[in-house]
C-alpha cells in the first residue's frame, strides 16, 4: 500500500525534510569524511594526554629535556611550562571528549586550544624538536577536520 510506513525507514517521502531559509538542507548529509571528526576528537584526547605528560616530566624531572630554560624560546621556568602543558592537555581532551558527543563548543574550543597547543609546541622546540614538530602537525589536521568537517558530527548526533 502506498504512502504507509512499514517500519522500515522513520523519513517518508511525502513528509518535506527540514530545510533552512535558502532551500538547501539545515542539517548536512553525514559523509564518509565524518570519521576525519572521529580522528579530530581521538587525537585532540590523545594530545591532550601528551600534553599533561609532558607537563609532568617538565615539573619533576627538568633534565630531561634537551637544553636548560634559558635555551627555550621563551625564557620561562619549566615548572611554569609544565602547569601549561598540563592545563592545556587538560582542557583539550575535554574538548575532544566534547567533540566525540558532537557538541559545537567543542568544535570552538577544539580550534582554538589546538592552535594555542601549536604556538606552545614551537615555542617548546628547542626543548623537544622532534617531538613538537609531530605535536604542531596533528594540531593542524585537527584544525582542518574540525572546520571542514564539524557539522556532520552534529548531524550525526541529532
Amino acid at each position: 500500500m502506498a504512502g504507509t510506513n512499514t517500519g522500515a525507514s522513520t523519513h517518508r517521502a511525502d513528509v518535506p525534510t527540514e530545510q533552512s531559509w535558502n532551500g538547501v538542507p539545515a542539517q548536512p548529509e553525514q559523509t564518509g569524511w565524518m570519521g576525519w571528526i572521529l580522528f579530530a576528537a581521538t587525537m585532540m584526547i590523545m594530545v591532550g594526554i601528551f600534553h599533561a605528560i609532558q607537563g609532568l616530566v617538565a615539573l619533576f624531572q627538568d633534565e630531561y629535556y634537551q637544553v636548560g630554560k634559558n635555551g627555550l624560546t621563551l625564557h620561562v621556568d619549566y615548572t611554569a611550562w609544565g602547569w601549561v602543558h598540563i592545563v592545556l592537555g587538560v582542557v583539550m581532551a575535554g574538548a575532544g571528549a566534547g567533540l566525540l558527543a558532537g557538541q559545537m563548543w567543542a568544535r570552538v574550543v577544539g580550534v582554538v586550544v589546538a592552535l594555542v597547543s601549536s604556538v606552545v609546541n614551537i615555542a617548546f622546540l628547542a626543548a623537544y624538536p622532534l617531538w613538537s614538530m609531530i605535536m604542531i602537525a596533528i594540531d593542524i589536521l585537527v584544525i582542518w577536520a574540525i572546520t571542514v568537517h564539524g557539522r556532520e558530527m552534529r548531524a550525526n548526533r541529532g
